[in-house]
Order: structure tokens, then C-alpha cells, then sequence
């Protein structure tokens, strides 16, 4: 995994200035340093993820990295986004407490903003598939399908890179989460574990269901 290395931060467009304050990463970085004092059996771990970066961004580039690395047996594609590093809108945090707008969805109860960060695979899938849909809008098709496919691998999730995804999602628990080609999801949605948007068997046009904020 040493050649192509994967830029995450182009995948929105929306992005934070240089060095401009970030409360929510603020919040994250005090939750985990409190973590790493009071586990010390956690502490190499959570400087890893947490504590060595410079923005959330950063660290969610990180730890999806790692993951793939783990998985990954054909050496091919760097899985470290690196470069511009990744940049999400403050949408795409969905998923960290905070990050649904409409308060009457169900959500699970968690303990901090960092939980999500460190352990959630429906929340390291839905970034992970962001790349994989930028890259399918910039016509690198095989790349957004090779990504798909370690996405899929990965957390047990299959999303196509050309589905469309608004923000404010947050896909609970992740496990058999199949999302299709011409599905759309819009903003503030919530999806949990073994749901299928899958096709309608029409031959052409939108092929799969349109999820809102109100279904």
C-alpha cells in the first residue's frame, strides 16, 4: 500500500480554514486525553487515532486508513489519505452527537463526541464512501468501485459509490446496510443495521428507493 495514495479532502466542499477553531475537535481531544489517563492500557491507541493529529479530519483520515491497511493484501493502493488530508462539512459529522438536526430521530445514547470517531463503523463507512463518490463524479470509476468494495469488506457495508447521501445522516449499528446505485438519501435520515435500498427492477432511471427526512 505504498503508491497511490488517496486524497479524502477533496471528496466535499465545504471546507474549514487553516487553522480555524473547531470546538467539536476541541471536545474530542479533552474527551480522549481524559480516556488515556484514566486507561492507560488505552492511551498508545488513543494518541494514535486522537492526540497526533491536528483536526478531526486528520484523524478520521487516520483511522480509516488503518483499517483498510489491516485488510488489505494486494499492496497496491495507499490507504492513508493524505495530501489536502480530509475535509468534511460539518454535515458529514453525522454520527457524532450533535450531528442530527432533528432531535425527534432515534439516536443512541453515548457517552461523548469521540465514541463515534474511535469506534462506529456506520459512521467510518459513510466517510469512507464520500471518497469513493467523489471519485466516481470525477469519472475514476474503477477507483470508487475498488473502494466500494474494501468499504463493503471492511464494515459490512455496501454502498455504490454513485448512490447519493446527504447530511445529518447516521446509520446505526451498520451491519447488511446495502445502499444501490441511483438510491438517494437526503439530509437528517436515519438508518440502522440490515436495511436495503435495493433495485425496483426497473431497466432505466431512478432504479432504487429515495429516502427523506420525513419517511
Amino acid at each position: 500500500m505504498a503508491n497511490t495514495r488517496i486524497s479524502i479532502n477533496e471528496a466535499t466542499a465545504d471546507r474549514y480554514r487553516p487553522g480555524a477553531e473547531d470546538p467539536i475537535w476541541e471536545t474530542i481531544r479533552d474527551e480522549v486525553a481524559e480516556d488515556a489517563r484514566h486507561e492507560p492500557m488505552l492511551a498508545s491507541f488513543l494518541y494514535a487515532v486522537v492526540l497526533n493529529h491536528k483536526s478531526l479530519e486528520d484523524a478520521l483520515s487516520f483511522q480509516l486508513a488503518s483499517q483498510a491497511r489491516e485488510r488489505d493484501h494486494h499492496g497496491g493502493v495507499a490507504a492513508r489519505p493524505r495530501g489536502r488530508g480530509f475535509r468534511a462539512r460539518p454535515g458529514d459529522r453525522a454520527g457524532l452527537p450533535g450531528g442530527h438536526r432533528r432531535r425527534s430521530r432515534p439516536r443512541p445514547r453515548l457517552q461523548g463526541y469521540s465514541v463515534p470517531l474511535l469506534y462506529f463503523k456506520g459512521f467510518h463507512a459513510l466517510q469512507s464512501y464520500r471518497v469513493a463518490h467523489y471519485y466516481w463524479q470525477q469519472g475514476r470509476e474503477a477507483l470508487a468501485m475498488y473502494l466500494q468494495g474494501r468499504i463493503s469488506k471492511i464494515f459490512s457495508v455496501d454502498i455504490h459509490p454513485a448512490a447519493r447521501i446527504g447530511k445529518g445522516i447516521h446509520i446505526d449499528h451498520a451491519t447488511g446496510v446495502v445502499i444501490g446505485e441511483t438510491a438517494v438519501v437526503e439530509d437528517n435520515v436515519s438508518l440502522f443495521h440490515e436495511v436495503t435500498l435495493g433495485g425496483t427492477g426497473k431497466q432505466s432511471g431512478d432504479r432504487h428507493p429515495r429516502c427523506g427526512s420525513t419517511c
